[in-house]
């Protein structure tokens, strides 16, 4: 009794310190009118399409107080004069002014329903600003609440990073807080003490100092979801290097705490690794245009698109500890490699929807065992990624609920990465797969996309029916059982605790041959030459199994 306890303890522990996305979204069940204004693309969102932005603000560490504006480039897909932009208390939306003229705002929540004058023709881009002032939620356990973390360095100075990933950016800046629409470029303009440095996504346009501040402009020249977007702002130095990669000379730049600077060069190897794996395995890099940070933070760390976020102290694996418990967690440094995967699966792949945030997690926590293959090979994988098993929970479905801002369970990290390492089973070819993963990537360029688009993609290319596949492992949390039973020379077997149509063909070895099995429901039987001394399953396959 005891040791099950501690087992059951530990695996909510992995979940939680792993669950990158707000667990406060996850355990959530009763849905309110401001989760629907939230999570879902209502009138006064669908009529627009977001072009621009030009964030501009003022940060000042000492008081925890942001202000400034934004202004919102859009194009009119059809005739409305309602926009609703989103901006979560405790900070306060002032004022918007369109051509000049300041108007009427109707406050619900964290959604403001801002009123037009102007007529909004169909096909023009116009644009309004936003103002904005306060003290923004504070993280207190960044990443996984979400807000700013206002913390200190080793030195005193000020180390402030956001992280809003599932609770939204609009816990920091005015949006049009929803995935399904990503802003196709962007300006960022921070205010910040003089002493102090702001990094943030796209590339350094310029730095112009106003009395005791400097205002650093970032230009994001690719679309970005409104999560991705962050400011770090700290005493740092950087340094960097040219990669030479399938896109042509891409700029890798590293931010870290001065006093860092020569741990960091060591440990940063990891990331011109990380870039030649993941352009086998993906293709190319999606942001060769806005360059690759890797900046220092005061939290574990984040996929901002162009501007991953680190803070796993310098260690390998998760935090100095192997999550699969195989050893091969320590041959990388586990937030260098998840987060940077996350540039592929994420940020130039986004789900529309968080609910379906597996295509984000499930891919990239996967991305873990091919950067060992790439390196290590392929056994090496293959036991990492199995390893993980043992932090699946299989307690609610990792599809979440639509248009309510709800995600799926955090078995979307582990559960996930097995069920894409079975599909590779599945397909029994690995340059196909790889040719799969690559196509998804060039398909779904900087693309917002569905659950269905995902699934229907790979059953097309791998030409295997995936639907009864992925309705058992993304929309239940039954994981198959073979069940069999052995006669001498006969085996029986069959699937049980499947969905409709349930009929994944399975690798066995028989006397130590390998071979396929096909079971369904039904009872099926295999006889054989000799007496079946000997029976095991390839535990490449995510599944349960039960002799009788």
């Amino acid at each position: 009794m005891k040791k099950q306890f501690l087992r059951s303890f530990l695996v909510l522990f992995f979940l939680f310190e792993i669950g990158h996305a707000q667990n406060l979204l996850s355990d959530k069940s009763n849905f309110t009118r401001q989760d629907t204004l939230r999570g879902s693309i209502t009138p006064e969102r669908e009529w627009w399409d977001l072009t621009y932005y030009h964030l501009d603000i003022k940060v000042n560490p000492d008081e925890k107080f942001i202000s400034g504006k934004n202004t919102i480039q859009y194009k009119v897909l059809k005739q409305d004069s309602i926009m609703q932009i989103d901006l979560q208390a405790p900070l306060t939306l002032i004022k918007a002014v369109q051509n000049e003229k300041e108007l009427k705002i109707i406050h619900d929540g964290n959604a403001h329903f801002i009123h037009l004058d102007s007529k909004q023709e169909l096909a023009a881009i116009n644009s309004l600003d936003v103002y904005y002032e306060g003290h923004p939620k504070e993280a207190v356990n960044a990443p996984w609440d979400g807000g700013i973390s206002w913390k200190k360095d080793e030195n005193n100075n000020h180390f402030v990073a956001s992280s809003c990933q599932g609770l939204g950016a609009s816990v920091w800046w005015p949006c049009k807080d929803h995935m399904y629409d990503e802003v196709d470029s962007m300006q960022i303009s921070v205010n910040v003490p003089a002493k102090l440095m702001n990094v943030s996504n796209g590339r350094l346009r310029r730095v112009e100092r106003i009395d005791d501040t400097k205002t650093y402009t970032w230009i994001v020249k690719s679309p970005i979801n409104n999560y991705g977007v962050n400011i770090n702002i700290a005493d740092y130095t950087n340094f960097s290097e040219v990669y030479n990669g399938m896109g042509g000379l891409l700029d890798m730049d590293y931010y870290v705490l001065k006093y860092n600077l020569e741990k960091a060069k060591e440990h940063f190897k990891d990331a011109p690794k990380m870039m030649k794996a993941f352009e086998y395995w993906f293709g190319q890099y999606p942001f060769y245009r806005d360059g690759y940070k890797l900046v220092e933070v005061p939290y574990l760390g984040m996929e901002h698109q162009s501007s991953v976020t680190y803070g796993n102290k310098y260690k390998t694996g998760y935090l100095g500890r192997d999550l699969s418990g195989t050893g091969w967690g320590l041959k990388f440094d586990f937030i260098i490699i998840h987060e940077s995967g996350h540039e592929w699966f994420a940020n130039s792949i986004t789900a529309k929807d968080i609910a379906d945030l597996w295509i984000h997690e499930s891919f990239t926590a996967y991305s873990e065992s091919l950067f060992l293959d790439y390196y290590y090979g392929k056994q090496a994988a293959s036991e990492y990624v199995i390893g993980t098993r043992k932090s699946i929970a299989n307690e609610i479905p990792i599809i979440g609920v639509y248009d309510v801002n709800k995600e799926g369970s955090p078995d979307m990290y582990f559960k996930g990465a097995n069920m894409l390492h079975t599909l590779r089973q599945l397909i029994e070819d690995d340059e196909k797969w790889r040719k799969i993963l690559r196509g998804l990537n060039m398909t779904f360029y900087h693309k917002t996309v569905t659950t269905k688009a995902i699934e229907n993609y790979i059953s097309e290319h791998s030409e295997i029916d995936l639907t009864a596949f992925f309705n058992q492992y993304l929309r239940t949390i039954q994981i198959p059982a073979l069940e069999y039973a052995i006669d001498k020379n006969e085996i029986k077997y069959r699937w049980t605790n499947i969905v409709n149509d349930f009929d994944m063909p399975i690798q066995i070895k028989i006397n130590g041959t390998e071979q396929w099995l096909y079971p369904n429901s039904e009872w099926q039987q295999l006889k054989t030459d000799s007496k079946i001394s000997a029976f095991s399953i390839d535990e490449d396959f995510y599944v349960n199994h039960k002799e009788l």
